[in-house]
């Protein structure tokens, strides 16, 4: 039998979710990119005929809808790779924002879930992205910290609600990754301290075993591997990709 060609990726128009995408179009797959801007998502659509846009914003339930609409086939791969957009120590994060920040990255993985899982079949893959500061979080790290763990926890029910179906579930855990996103947060620490921004990221790379941080290539292979039929090993793992801060594979 053909194995599915279909993959979805919530969050495909961030640095790390474009990566991805254009990664498994280039290897044959359709790739249904889901993000709230539809500018953003022509754009990502124009370079390669394979990519499906869906504009739905993760944080809502009318996204369930939205990409379930244009799930045609049964799903090889469903990925999330959505980023949290609040920051800050217990001492400076507005309460609120623990709410904000659990509903994108866990209420929008069911949300995901909820949109693809008539589609899932043996063999298909559930991924996510889930920082590690949800398994080593520092004293600034309140939101990806707490929402983090437990997206971890999360991941963790569906291997077992779903490991049984021949639906494998991995957890890709990254350091800090050399992405626009991070080199704005360089800045912004940097106008706040007064430190030089070459401080802040030699902060980073100390943290390392191999003195640099991961790269956006680096995250998208591990993706494409677990397209292997023998990832289905890695069922229920965490891969921490962090260039030696932590442990590796769990």
């Amino acid at each position: 039998m053909t194995a599915p060609d279909l993959c979805v990726v919530v969050g495909a128009t961030g640095a790390m979710g474009t990566e991805i995408t254009l990664r498994l179009a280039r290897r044959g797959l359709r790739v249904l990119a889901v993000a709230r801007n539809p500018d953003d998502l022509e754009k990502l659509a124009a370079a390669d005929e394979r990519i499906i846009p869906c504009t739905a914003d993760i944080a809502d339930d009318s996204a369930i809808d939205a990409i379930s609409g244009l799930v045609d086939s049964p799903v090889r791969m469903a990925l999330f790779a959505a980023g949290l957009p609040v920051r800050g120590s217990a001492d400076t994060i507005a309460p609120g924002d623990f709410a904000v920040g659990a509903n994108i990255k866990v209420g929008g993985l069911v949300r995901l879930l909820h949109a693809v899982r008539d589609h899932l079949v043996d063999g298909s893959r559930l991924v996510t992205i889930a920082g590690s500061l949800g398994l080593e979080p520092g004293p600034l790290d309140a939101a990806p910290g707490t929402v983090n763990a437990a997206v971890f926890n999360l991941m963790r029910q569906l291997s077992a609600l779903y490991g049984p179906r021949g639906v494998t579930t991995h957890t890709i855990a990254p350091g800090p990754v050399d992405t626009p996103r991070l080199r704005a947060f360089v800045e912004t620490e940097s106008a706040e301290t007064g430190l030089d921004p070459e401080q802040i990221w030699d902060r980073y790379r100390a943290k390392t075993t191999l003195g640099r941080l991961p790269t956006l290539p680096e995250i998208g292979w591990i993706v494409e591997t677990l397209l292997a039929p023998e990832a289905a090993a890695l069922h229920g793992s965490v891969i921490n990709v962090d260039a030696g801060t932590r442990h590796g594979i769990h």
